[in-house]
């Protein structure tokens, strides 16, 4: 049995923060029910997204008539958490709201995930991930190119960890306080409140001693050459992350520049750094470098593509792949229980 066994959640999305959270849910043991609109209205997602789906169940119901509407508060009567995803008030104009499903149920844990929240000016705007990251100041600090334009992250950070990863920490807890007190709980779930809490570090710096945060400013957002990323003579790339001077120390005699120990957060000299850095790391494949370095305490490793990634050694040594099958696509690969303690004894 997983953790979560026993525990029903019915999930009214069907892609974003919501559907993540379902995921992780079910892949720590809880039973997930899909409730969706019938067959051929509601756009569904590829089919190997949000990893097929896989250990949960689906149910049709047309949310709109008073039918469909008695059918899903009947469900939830034996639900113990409701996700949804609709635009704030739209549950409750259907009649399936926290209010309606606590009147029936007071052990619901009913969490509405939306970009902005449930309030505040704006409540009610459309957006999606990188509108989130934007609102949120991740954007502005990340590192740019020549024309200074604000990156575009090659995963979605928000979907995931500010609003996924916050549904499901704001569910557990939940869950706890409930096994205490009885209730259930409301939780207004905002994406953009999400991506706030990860931009804490350099928020707080600003609101502590005013220093405005951006690409560079700091160690972790560029600013010495400790901490960045180098091309190799193959066009592969590593990183390097060498924070503590113990790492830099390493790093540095490794590559023969111990000239530079002492400089490491020197900022007259970091180009002099850098443009060592580049050039040396060019004159070999990214694999050498990684071979000789990433286990002598450098703090180096590789930038993986996701073909190189689903053939990592680490991940195949950790089981992190599974086969899921679908009925018109056969049997295929996914991502399988990568988070601590998900999929264990299911």
């Amino acid at each position: 049995m997983g953790f979560l066994d026993g525990i029903v959640v019915l999930d009214l999305s069907t892609v974003g923060p919501a559907a993540r959270a379902s995921r992780w849910l079910a892949d720590y043991g809880a039973d997930v029910v899909k409730v969706g609109a019938p067959e051929g209205v509601q756009i569904q997602p590829p089919f190997y997204a949000y990893s097929a789906h896989r250990g949960m169940r689906r149910i049709g119901v047309d949310l709109k008539t008073d039918d469909g509407r008695e059918e899903f508060l009947g469900v939830a009567d034996g639900a113990d958490v409701i996700i949804e995803s609709f635009r704030p008030g739209v549950v409750d104009r259907l009649g399936i709201g926290y209010d309606a499903v606590k009147a029936r149920n007071p052990r619901i844990v009913y969490c509405s995930t939306t970009g902005y929240g449930q309030d505040g000016p704006r409540a009610q705007w459309a957006g999606h991930d990188l509108n989130y990251l934007a609102i949120g100041g991740f954007l502005d600090v990340c590192g740019r190119g020549p024309d200074m334009r604000p990156p575009i992250p090659g995963a979605t950070v928000a979907d995931s960890a500010a609003g996924g990863m916050h549904a499901v920490m704001s569910i557990l807890a939940a869950l706890v306080a409930r096994a205490s007190t009885g209730e259930g709980a409301y939780l207004d779930v905002s994406v953009a409140d999400g991506v706030l809490a990860l931009m804490a570090l350099a928020v707080d710096e600003f609101l502590a001693v005013g220093t405005v945060p951006g690409p560079a400013h700091g160690i972790l957002t560029g600013r010495y050459a400790c901490y960045d990323t180098y091309g190799c003579s193959d066009g592969k790339w590593l990183t390097v992350a060498a924070i503590e001077p113990r790492f830099w120390a390493n790093l540095c005699t490794l590559l023969g520049l111990e000239q530079w120990i002492d400089h490491q957060t020197d900022d007259s000299v970091q180009s002099e750094i850098r443009a060592d850095l580049l050039k040396l790391f060019r004159t070999r494949p990214r694999d050498e470098w990684i071979a000789e370095l990433a286990a002598a305490d450098t703090c180096v490793a590789p930038v993986l593509s996701v073909p190189e990634v689903v053939h990592d050694e680490q991940y195949d040594a950790r089981g992190a792949f599974v086969d899921a099958t679908d009925p018109e696509h056969g049997t295929f690969k996914q991502v399988g229980y990568v988070l601590a303690g998900s999929g264990d004894n299911l």
